[in-house]
């Protein structure tokens, strides 16, 4: 008896894995509209604060989400033409930047050479290349704006997903067998999403101007571009204002020097540090927060299922996940191995 009762559990645990499998080959194939929806549904969630925000002076919802809408685009737009133009001089001024590189390797070689050290300028390069780092910034930029170039679609879906927000949570209780007795984790889950996505979009775009200003203020190139990328990847926790800071800092080194670079280096940490520690606890709370671990597997995971688009949303795809989990009695346990350290000192 016990025999069949271990050979049917190990027989449920194959059939989870290969479900799990599945399910994931399934998303994988059909990345090219699941990144659309995902990020429709992203856009919808920022933008419903406002909507919402606007009925309470009887602004009718028809006018609100227009209004909205058109303002979304205009920025988007300018942001998607700005990116356009820095991303293109960027990637025509590379090989400028590389022969500048060659030029610095060459010099500290020759500096080295004479303390009896010997490092090839090859292998300098090789491993050090601060043009490599401002290209792979590029091309994740530029995954992102193929994605955007679905942005009709983007938005008409977004617009349909604002007008039926008001009766989304009245038909997730009418789907569920018992509502009454989930109305209550429906409601904190929906709340949870929304005030996450919104506060961590405004530190987001808070934290994007503060690096653009202090990059326009050492008069670095493209200023705007790495602090439209410091938004972006001001949804990753930790890993994010490191992967931003590593392009804008590799330019300093060839435009500005090594000391200047240093400077804005520790600007980067400063800002991030005053963001993630003092500004987002104190308005998303501490109990919200993910392991580090887990915000790096959560990059990899998202970013090889859905690419670019993936990578700048694992954080809040992962957080969403652990608010459902933490809604239902069943799951609490796993959100719990999600956290933080925060969940340990509570």
């Amino acid at each position: 008896m016990a025999l069949r009762t271990n050979s049917n559990g190990a027989l449920k645990m194959i059939l989870m894995i290969a479900s799990i499998f599945i399910i994931l080959a399934g998303l994988k194939t059909a990345t090219n509209l699941l990144v659309p929806f995902l990020l429709s549904v992203f856009i919808a969630i920022i933008c419903n604060p406002l909507i919402e925000k606007a009925s309470q002076f009887k602004i009718p919802r028809f006018i609100s989400v227009i209004f909205v809408i058109v303002i979304f685009v205009s920025i988007a737009l300018s942001l998607a033409g700005l990116v356009s133009k820095s991303l293109t001089e960027l990637m025509t001024l590379i090989p400028e930047y590389r022969v500048q590189l060659i030029q610095q390797f060459t010099w500290l070689t020759e500096q080295l050479a004479q303390y009896k050290i010997q490092i090839s300028t090859g292998l300098l390069i090789e491993y050090f290349d601060p043009a490599a780092a401002m290209g792979l910034a590029a091309n994740m930029l530029s995954g992102l704006g193929s994605v955007m170039a679905n942005l009709f679609l983007i938005i008409l879906t977004v617009i349909f997903m604002l007008f039926e927000a008001p009766s989304l949570p009245s038909k997730l209780h009418i789907a569920l067998d018992d509502p009454e007795r989930r109305m209550k984790q429906i409601d904190q889950f929906l709340t949870s999403v929304n005030h996450y996505i919104a506060i961590k979009t405004m530190v987001s775009i808070a934290t994007g101007l503060i690096v653009s200003i202090m990059l326009w203020a050492f008069d670095l190139d493209f200023y705007l571009l790495w602090g439209v990328l410091a938004f972006l990847l001001n949804y990753i926790p930790n890993i994010g204002s490191i992967i931003a800071a590593v392009p804008a800092m590799s330019l300093a080194i060839l435009q500005l020097g090594v000391a200047e670079a240093g400077f804005i280096g520790l600007g980067y940490l400063i800002i991030n540090t005053v963001m993630g520690n003092v500004v987002e606890p104190r308005y998303l709370g501490r109990g919200l927060g993910l392991s580090t671990l887990v915000v790096f597997l959560s990059l990899i995971f998202w970013g090889w299922l859905l690419g670019t688009v993936g990578m700048l949303l694992s954080v809040p795809l992962t957080m969403i996940i652990k608010i459902g989990l933490e809604s239902s009695e069943g799951g609490r346990w796993f959100a719990i191995m999600l956290s933080g350290d925060e969940v340990i000192e509570q």
